[in-house]
């Protein structure tokens, strides 16, 4: 995420003997990830769980970036952004710690409740997302973007890898700088330069590495795209080479076949070549919101 914001917010520091780690999430760029128990983190709650990210490399630039990060996440505050609880910087490794969203990345969440897991899974069977469902999911990371551009902030590396899914369907947008890991394939070295999300990037971004809130709305369009195909991979029948090509000449991604015309309208909407043609984040919202009216929300199915 990159910001151009004044901040007014400090940064909370935990104790580490409040932090005890329960097992390994997965590795990050930075550090490993933990599910751990905070103690004394809440008024209403003796512990909670939470998810805590560590840092490996405790080099000068290292501890620059993660306090630098810190005060960011912790500024950035909204019912659609991964709630950011502190620090703790007693000794190493250097620890951030988030709220835990049990249901792990939305990316491998729509892959197990797409048509081909359903399939494949016989008696703890996931149910198939319903089309509201993936509106009600759509809308909500509309809605943490519309908080984020509001404050100046512009993501770069919206995804589905990128959002967390937590008890009834809450979806949230934030990154724990570990799906560069996981998800490898999502990103590509341009140029020996830093590894970048090409699928999820419009053709500024790749072309003059340019960055702005309607670049992130680029890729809120791919974000539909990835929900309404239950988390197929943006192009993935073409090499990283053929994508750039493919959208540096002007073609976007087709409509995937459970998706409504309406859903796929707003999504070309988003792929418009000149930034200042797309849509506005907030219209993305609302439209959202009105379509999800459209179609009632069932969330008793998913726990």
């Amino acid at each position: 995420m990159r910001h151009t914001h004044a901040y007014h917010l400090i940064v909370q520091h935990i104790k580490r003997h409040n932090i005890v780690l329960k097992r390994e999430l997965g590795e990050g760029a930075f550090g490993k990830v933990f599910l751990a128990e905070c103690y004394n983190l809440s008024p209403e709650q003796d512990k909670i769980l939470v998810a805590v990210k560590t840092l490996k490399d405790a080099s000068d630039n290292a501890r620059k970036d993660f306090h630098r990060e810190a005060e960011l996440l912790t500024n950035l505050q909204h019912e659609h952004i991964v709630k950011f609880y502190g620090v703790c910087v007693e000794g190493d490794p250097l620890i951030m710690v988030f709220e835990y969203m049990k249901h792990g990345d939305l990316n491998k969440f729509l892959r197990s409740h797409g048509p081909d897991a359903v399939l494949m899974a016989e008696a703890n069977r996931p149910a198939e997302l319903t089309q509201s469902q993936m509106l009600y999911i759509a809308q909500q990371i509309a809605s943490g973007m519309v908080y984020l551009a509001s404050q100046h902030f512009v993501h770069r590396d919206l995804a589905t890898r990128n959002c967390l899914v937590g008890e009834n369907l809450l979806v949230k947008i934030g990154d724990f700088g570990m799906s560069r890991d996981v998800y490898s394939t999502d990103y590509y070295r341009v140029g020996g330069h830093t590894m970048l999300p090409i699928r999820w990037m419009p053709p500024e971004s790749i072309m003059y590495r340019k960055f702005t809130t309607e670049s992130d709305v680029w890729s809120l369009g791919v974000v539909l795209w990835e929900i309404f195909t239950y988390g197929k991979q943006p192009w993935y029948q073409l090499s990283n080479n053929e994508v750039i090509e493919c959208i540096t000449q002007g073609r976007v991604l087709q409509r995937p076949r459970t998706c409504p015309k309406e859903v796929y309208d707003l999504m070309l909407g988003c792929w418009q070549r000149e930034p200042h043609m797309r849509l506005n984040i907030k219209d993305i919202y609302s439209l959202l919101q009105n379509l999800a009216k459209a179609s009632p929300v069932y969330l008793d199915i998913l726990g």
